[in-house]
């Protein structure tokens, strides 16, 4: 950061680290067996309807897996059906580290000050039956870790 200068956002800590894997089952055992990640909870098959991905309207199926580390959630994706920002990022770059998500008390005016700055949302999803609105952002081409942005709602 340049000496005297303020940063554009500041973000609270780290709430969850993301990973694309081709095989989930497979994931789950080698981290649970060499690292002690788990116990998993897992989520068989989200659908994802009217998901914004590039700016059009997309429809997909994911696989994801959750278990803590610490205060840090560790999540496994694993795209079942349909084109998603999870399928461009195994096509470019194969498994890996996807995003870290940060918890931002208003999704909208967070995104509206980020677009000021040239950062546009590459994949977006509104759950209200899960509480939940997020957003990926195009961050991974500095760095190479997209930022993803949650809004937990009241229900």
């Amino acid at each position: 950061m340049s000496e005297g200068r303020e940063p554009r956002l500041r973000l609270p800590p780290v709430e969850q680290i993301g990973i694309v894997v081709k095989d989930m089952d497979a994931t789950m055992e080698f981290f649970s067996s060499v690292f002690g990640w788990g116990p998993w909870g897992v989520l068989d098959d989200l659908e994802m309807k009217d998901c914004l991905y590039r700016g059009k309207s997309c429809d997909a199926r994911l696989k994801l897996a959750f278990a803590q580390s610490g205060s840090v959630e560790i999540e496994l994706i694993q795209v079942l059906e349909g084109e998603t920002i999870h399928t461009e990022f195994l096509r470019e770059r194969g498994e890996g580290l996807h995003h870290l998500r940060f918890k931002v008390d208003d999704l909208d005016a967070t995104l509206a000050e980020l677009s000021k700055e040239g950062i546009e949302v590459l994949f977006r999803k509104n759950f209200p039956e899960l509480g939940v609105d997020f957003a990926y952002l195009n961050t991974d081409k500095v760095g190479g870790i997209m930022i993803e942005l949650i809004e937990y709602m009241t229900r």
